[in-house]
């Protein structure tokens, strides 16, 4: 296999920024980690980001940048599109104590996560092989976990509707994105009206070695969604609740 060589000196000074000590074990994880991700690459189109040194900062520390609006306990994640594990597997890693679901609609991607959940061990990681639409819909995941995210898959709009049917009532979602957001999240006013949403906050992040704005938009879930919502497959994306 070929070996990342991620540089591990530099996660542990850009997680240390984040206030996160990065114990050894959990930094040979991290390296693993990234071995087989670019393993995988090679025969599956995972990320366009396979330089080691962009994976440290453009995944790891990217990912790692949410770590601080998650309260301490045992509580429940889901990571909504969850591709190579991005940002849900870094989460984990950093906080072994949180139950995580990725969900991720393509199957090929799904057996990746499974891979890596396996090499490194990691308990409380399910994988769910679906879409948005149709996991949210079901009675094992909706409005049951305390926390939904997703890296920028969509305009507010959109996101939020694949977002907050997981949320329970009491929880939030939180939406990576990384360009400014403030036309995106007026756009979502309806979006969150009707799907039970409130904006809590738009949280500025600086993600070390990284020049590029960053924000974290944080929506609280204040009321139930209404049991049409989500739509069937594809129309949040086509006819997004503007």
């Amino acid at each position: 296999m070929p070996h990342a060589k991620i540089d591990i000196d530099l996660l542990a000074a850009g997680a240390r920024e984040m206030h996160l000590d990065l114990t050894r074990a959990q930094l040979d994880q991290f390296a693993r980690y990234a071995d087989l991700l670019i393993d995988w690459n090679l025969r599956f189109n995972l990320t366009s980001i396979v330089d080691p040194r962009d994976i440290v900062i453009k995944h790891f520390l990217d990912s790692l940048s949410v770590v601080r609006l998650i309260p301490p306990g045992p509580i429940k994640l889901i990571d909504v599109g969850a591709g190579a594990g991005l940002p849900g597997l870094p989460i984990k890693l950093v906080r072994p104590e949180i139950a995580l679901t990725l969900l991720e609609a393509t199957r090929k991607k799904c057996d990746f996560l499974k891979a890596v959940i396996d090499d490194l061990q990691l308990a409380e990681v399910q994988i769910v092989n679906a879409r948005a639409e149709e996991a949210g819909r079901q009675e094992e995941h909706r409005e049951q976990y305390d926390i939904a995210i997703a890296r920028g898959v969509a305009e507010m709009p959109t996101l939020l509707e694949y977002l907050l049917p997981f949320v329970k009532v009491g929880g939030f979602a939180v939406a990576q994105k990384s360009r400014e957001v403030l036309p995106d999240v007026q756009h979502a006013e309806r979006a969150l009206t009707t799907l039970g949403g409130r904006l809590s906050d738009i949280v500025p992040v600086s993600v070390p070695e990284l020049n590029e704005a960053r924000y974290l938009v944080v929506v609280a879930k204040i009321d139930h969604t209404p049991e049409k919502y989500p739509r069937r497959t594809g129309v949040p994306a086509k006819k997004p609740l503007l």
